[in-house]
């Protein structure tokens, strides 16, 4: 309904009678004017509804690549050595596997037609996609480095999105593609955390897991359901973005069913553990929760620790209080000696004893670069035991 209207015109009091009829005239052919105008403006609306809907393609690719994209960059030498035949890696130009080649991500560009049915994928091939991008190539244990292997993952997982988007997509299908995508990233930021910048960059992987959450509440939101894995996203997007607003409002406003669940209520309680700058109780939630949902907190481990070392450096800060290292790693959920390691970091000094030293003028920020955040995963890499990458992404644990 377009909400468009005409202006009204209000005579003045003090017009004469045959100014009044003369505006009262004017009036209703404004009026008039002004409803013809809003009809048309409602049938293009209704014209322009239709054309969107027409032009959703009607896909037909049923392979994980189109087979020109195949034929293109076999041709082109772009193969990945994930989708070559195996023994035609050396070759001038190896052959593609039709198997094991999946449509690589390209930006749109002018003249270009994205939406070629030849070239998109339904759902259940979006999906297949999916799980063989995890089963094969994420989950191998013989593929390696894994920074390969998310770098290939990461694109590939795009050209999904794109596939998805151009077909508008919601529903279970969308839903189960963005769960398995959504657990990718946040195992990937703990796995690849520390990695140098030019191989795997963390804010592109947040940026990018943003938008899936936020895909995935919608279609939460405006689906029918019922999804049951929808308690677990949202305590990992709150646990995620522990601290965040609207992440703490978004929280809030779900259905009581889900707020009283107890994953929902651990999360809660750690984001208000968090807003309360308390580490200690964060910390000693954090030992309830699972693998991933460890993964997707793991980001803020850094400021918690650092958090309880300022305030125990004035807390304790005196020359004859010495207090119990071994008390401290168990509040860390780290080892004494990696204990040791990170409070010297920080200027806090360590006795012979096994004593730590608090002082609030001794106690410095380290260097760039100086704190390396995957020397301190104890906590986290504890609760992966035996699971693997595959039962992790698919929730088979």
């Amino acid at each position: 309904m377009n909400h468009w209207r005409g202006a009204r015109f209000i005579p003045s009091q003090n017009s004469s009678a045959s100014g009044g009829r003369r505006r009262r005239r004017k009036k209703e052919r404004c009026q008039s004017e002004s409803k013809t105008q809003e009809k048309e403006v409602e049938e293009k609306e209704e014209g322009l509804g239709k054309e969107r809907k027409e032009t959703v393609p009607i896909v037909s690719c049923q392979t994980m690549c189109p087979a020109q994209e195949l034929w293109d960059r076999e041709s082109q030498n772009r193969l990945h050595r994930f989708e070559m035949v195996p023994g035609t890696e050396k070759f001038r130009k190896p052959r593609g596997d039709p198997l094991r080649t999946v449509k690589e991500y390209s930006r749109p560009a002018a003249g270009k037609d994205v939406t070629k049915p030849s070239d998109l994928r339904p759902p259940d091939v979006l999906l297949k996609t999916v799980c063989y991008l995890i089963d094969e190539i994420a989950g191998s244990p013989s593929l390696h480095p894994w920074t390969e292997v998310y770098s290939f993952v990461f694109d590939r997982l795009r050209s999904v999105k794109q596939d998805m988007i151009i077909q508008r997509l919601s529903g279970k299908d969308c839903v189960a593609i963005l769960e398995r995508t959504v657990r990718f990233h946040i195992y990937a930021s703990y796995r690849l955390c520390g990695e140098p910048l030019r191989i795997y960059d963390p804010r592109i992987n947040d940026t990018h897991l943003q938008e899936y959450l936020s895909w995935l509440f919608d279609c939460y939101k405006s689906g029918s359901g019922p999804y049951p894995n929808q308690v677990e996203f949202q305590t990992l997007g709150l646990l995620y973005n522990l601290g965040s607003s609207p992440a703490t409002q978004h929280v809030l406003e779900l259905p009581e069913r889900l707020r009283q669940t107890p994953s929902v209520k651990l999360a809660v309680a750690i984001n208000q553990a968090f807003l309360a700058g308390n580490p200690v109780r964060l910390l000693r939630l954090a030992q309830r929760l699972d693998f991933l949902q460890a993964c997707a907190l793991h980001r803020h481990l850094v400021t918690c620790r650092r958090h309880l070392l300022l305030i125990y450096s004035h807390g304790y800060n005196s020359r004859n209080c010495r207090f119990p290292l071994d008390r401290l790693a168990q509040l860390f959920s780290l080892e004494t000696s990696l204990t040791a390691e990170l409070c010297q970091v920080y200027g806090i000094e360590v006795n012979q004893h096994n004593q730590v030293l608090f002082s609030k003028s001794t106690f410095t920020e380290p260097e760039q670069g100086e704190l390396d955040c995957k020397l301190y995963h104890n906590m986290v890499s504890e609760k992966q035991r035996g699971l693997t990458v595959k039962s992790i992404i698919h929730n088979c644990s």
